[in-house]
Formats: C-alpha cells, structure tokens, sequence
C-alpha cells in the first residue's frame, strides 16, 4: 500500500503525469519531423536515382549516398527508439532499455548519490563553503522579503492558533505546562533567580521601593493612625495628646525609614547577607530543598494554578488571534525580521556560530543515514510508472538524440558515398563519366 500525505496528496514513488502544456513536447515533435523528413527525402533521392541512374551514370553517387543515409537514419532511429520501447511493437532483445533496466537504475542513482553527494568529506566541505545564516540576514534585510516571510508566518500563526482554540488541545497545554513546571526542580531554580536578582541589584531597588512605599502610606493615611491611637487610648487622655502622640509615633517610623533609605545604612549589608545564605540554604540544603519542591507541588496541584494556566493559555491564544486579525502580528514579524537580518549581518561571529550548528545539524542527521537516503531514492525510481518515466527522459533528452538521427543520415550518407568511391577506384572505373 503507498503511503499518501492528506486527502489529495499524490502516492509516495508515483512520478507526475506529463504537462501537456511543457514547450519541450512541440519541440520534441518538430526534431522527429525533421529527422524524419530527411529520411523520407533521401529515400525520395534513392528512388529517383535508381530510375534514371541507366541515363545518367554520375547518379551512382547520388544513390550510393541517399542509400547509405537511409541505412544510417533507420539504424539511429532503431538505436534511439530501442532507449525508451520496442522498435514497432516487437520485443526484440535488448530493447526498451530504460524501462526494462528501470530497478538497475534506481540502484545506480541511490548508490552514486549515496557515494559522491553524501559521503562525509563531500557534505562537510561543502556546507564549509555556505554561508546559509548570512543568506538568510540578506534577504531578510530586504523589505519585501522580510514582508513576505512575515506574512506567510503569521498565516501558518493563525492555523497554529485555530488549532490550540480546541478545546482537547488546550487541555494538553495546559497538563504539559503543569507537568513542565513539576519537572523543574523549584528550589535551584528560586537560587539562581534570588541571586541575579540580588547581583543585578534589582532585589536591592524592590526593597527601596517598600520603604518608600510604606512612607508615603504613612504620610496618606496620617488622619487613620490619629483615629487609631484616639480609640486605643484612655476616655480621660485629651484629643489633642492623642494627636501629639500619633505624630510623635508617625514622625519616629518615618525617621527610620529615612535613615533605612541612606546609601551607607548597615542594614545593607545584613540585608545582602541574610539573602546569600538563603540563597546557599535553597541550592545546597536538602530540607530546603524538599520543603521548596512540597511547596511547588502543592501549588500546582491547587485548583487556583490549574485556572491560573488555563487563564493563561487561552489569553495568549486570544492575543495571537488579535493581533493576527488587525495585523499587528504581521507589523511585528516583519519588523523583527528585518532587524534580525541586519543584527546578524553586522555579527560575524554570530553567523559562524550559527552556520557551525547548521553544519553539525546536517551531518549528524543526513550523513549517518545516508544508506537510508540511497535506499530510498532507488526505492522511489522502483515504484515509478514506466510509461511516465519513458515520456519525462525523452522530454529531457529527446530533442538531443534526434539530432543523432540527423546526423546519422548526413554522416551514414558521406560514409557510403566514400565507400562508392573507394570501390570505383579499386575497380579502375573514373569517377566522371
């Protein structure tokens, strides 16, 4: 049973019928009736020269010549015709060479692509000399490219999309983000991201921010810290000491904050080492460790996370699908196209790095099967029809091997015109009457 890919894709190993519409069939046609033709008028010639050669004795050579020429055009016609079929029909020996050899074929296109186009050497010298990646950055460079690349790419986006809206697919990304996330050990992770956010200085700045946060709410809700102390005090304490003793608290938090704020506070410093120890305690700790990820379990395993990532994914579908309908997506891609092909045509070392990944893409993935390959092709030259096989090579080749019958006739016909002569000579008759 061949192998097909969707509804309406043709057979695996089944050759394309020919286009009636291909130029080189009118052409193929017109070289036969030429060659053709010629034959008929040297067979025009013989004739006419076998029934007046009694009158006139110098159309010997005349005869001698259309007569060797027919022998040479029927010759290359049956030498040219036994390529692709039988002579006539008939099922002479030796005949109908390309599709009676058509498994031999095969072998031979598997093997000699298998030996001189995929052998180690061959493939790794040749993609030393692509630069694919600076290609590609040169095109992408050009507006219209980068156009149409983005174009096509967010149409395949918007398949994409429509494909993720079912409701079975969703479901599955979602279980794949769970599982994905349960797969990363949470503890590490929280590490490395304490301590970039601390050697960046990032952690530092958020810090900063809940101070300067915590002052400006203490400065807004003043009138509700007065109310605060006012209902927490003694009946007989006056209003107004209630008052002098909330700004008195409001103005001692507020001084700390601002002495928390200074660049040289001690604080500081413990602040950067309480997180480093954290940091080691949740990298190297296995409690810790083990608390992080029942933490991380429990978490995922909450309904709350499950809606949280369900949430998710159908928001970033509905983006995508957005930004595709208005063509945004399309401005975006374009945009992002163009300036990568500029970043990588002005990275040297960028692109050699890329090209070197493309190399050893290639060769680990189409020099070990190369037998495979090979196998393959010859497979695919196997299964091809014979009648199509036999059409597409003589729409190659055709128009070529009938100038073989051209030139058989000319030559055939100066060949026996010599061996005319030659014989004359051998006889002693003079060549003129």
């Amino acid at each position: 049973m061949m192998t097909t890919i969707g509804p309406a894709a043709e057979p695996i190993g089944l050759l394309p019928p020919v286009d009636r519409a291909d130029p080189r069939i009118g052409a193929l046609r017109r070289m036969r009736a030429v060659a053709t033709t010629l034959l008929a008028l040297m067979a025009a010639a013989f004739a006419a020269a076998c029934a007046f050669e009694g009158r006139w004795p110098w159309l010997g050579y005349v005869r001698a010549f259309a007569e060797a020429s027919m022998v040479g055009a029927c010759a290359d016609w049956f030498a040219v015709v036994a390529l692709f079929r039988h002579p006539l029909g008939i099922p002479i020996p030796h005949t109908a060479i390309v599709p009676r050899n058509k498994v031999r074929i095969g072998e031979t296109i598997g093997a000699f692509i298998n030996n001189n186009f995929l052998a180690p050497t061959v493939v790794r010298t040749r993609l030393e000399g692509i630069d694919a990646v600076g290609w590609w950055a040169r095109q992408l460079a050009v507006p219209e490219t980068a156009s149409a690349v983005a174009r096509r790419t967010a149409e395949v986006l918007a398949t994409v999309v429509a494909f993720l809206e079912r409701e079975p697919i969703h479901g599955v990304l979602c279980d794949a983000t769970r599982r994905g996330l349960r797969a990363v050990p949470a503890a590490p992770l929280a590490a490395r991201l304490l301590a970039v956010l601390q050697e960046s200085g990032l952690l530092m700045m958020l810090v900063e921010r809940a101070i300067a946060y915590v002052d400006e709410s203490l400065m807004r809700h003043r009138d509700l810290v007065r109310d605060k102390v006012s209902e927490n005090s003694a009946w007989w304490v006056p209003k107004w000491v209630d008052a002098k003793l909330a700004d008195r608290v409001l103005s001692g938090v507020r001084g700390s904050l601002t002495e928390l704020r200074a660049p040289d506070h001690a604080w500081r410093d413990r602040f950067k080492d309480v997180v480093d120890g954290l940091v080691r305690q949740l990298a190297e700790d296995p409690e810790m460790i083990a608390a992080a990820e029942r933490i991380k379990v429990e978490l995922l395993d909450s309904p709350a996370v499950a809606a949280w990532l369900d949430l998710l994914w159908r928001e970033i579908e509905a983006r995508l699908k957005g930004a595709g309908d208005d063509g945004a997506l399309e401005a975006t891609l374009e945009s992002g196209l163009a300036s990568l092909g500029q970043w990588l045509q002005a990275d040297a070392p960028m692109r050699a790095t890329l090209n070197g990944w493309m190399q050893r893409a290639i060769e680990s993935t189409v020099v070990p099967h190369r037998a495979e390959i090979g196998h393959f092709i010859s497979g695919v030259v196997k299964r091809w029809d014979d009648r199509t096989l036999v059409a597409k090579m003589e729409l190659t080749v055709g128009k070529d091997l009938q100038y073989i019958r051209i030139n058989g006739t000319l030559v055939g016909g100066l060949v026996g015109l010599l061996i005319y002569v030659a014989a004359q000579l051998v006889a002693g008759i003079p060549l003129a009457p």
